[in-house]
């Protein structure tokens, strides 16, 4: 089975979206890490990863979206693409957070499959499922180096 059936097999949205593969697996980001253009250090409330000083130790919707307040990131209502500024979709299961995706220029989608590939997909939904859950919101910021 090729890596590309196998991805499919764990994401079967991916089945019915056009994506690809843009990288090898790689252990020094995370998901949370890549949405916020970070690839030296996963984002976790952990032990293991980076986590803001003074934000809840928690898997919770509430505390990711704290951390990624700290980056700029504040909720939006949409996933439209807004020029001058970077898009985070947030998954989660059962109220915990299990991902998040950033919107790429263009209006795709790249994930950081957990310490396995990137891939790039066309709607958030590709990555839904029984691993992440569902698109529970919306982040965005300003570009960084933008004067927006």
């Amino acid at each position: 089975m090729t890596i590309k059936n196998q991805l499919e097999t764990i994401f079967p949205n991916l089945k019915t979206d056009i994506w690809e593969i843009t990288s090898e697996p790689d252990l020094r980001y995370n998901c949370i890490a890549w949405a916020v253009g970070w690839t030296n250090r996963p984002w976790w409330p952990n032990d293991f990863g980076f986590w803001p000083q003074g934000i809840p130790l928690e898997e919770t919707i509430d505390a990711f979206v704290a951390a990624l307040g700290t980056v700029g990131f504040l909720p939006c209502g949409d996933s439209s693409v807004e020029e001058g500024f970077d898009k985070v979709a947030l998954f989660a299961k059962e109220s915990v957070l299990k991902h998040a995706a950033r919107q790429l220029s263009d209006g795709r989608w790249s994930s950081k499959l957990g310490q396995q590939h990137d891939i790039t997909h066309s709607t958030p939904e590709a990555v839904a499922g029984d691993i992440y859950g569902s698109v529970i919101m919306f982040l965005k910021r300003v570009t960084p180096n933008n004067p927006t």
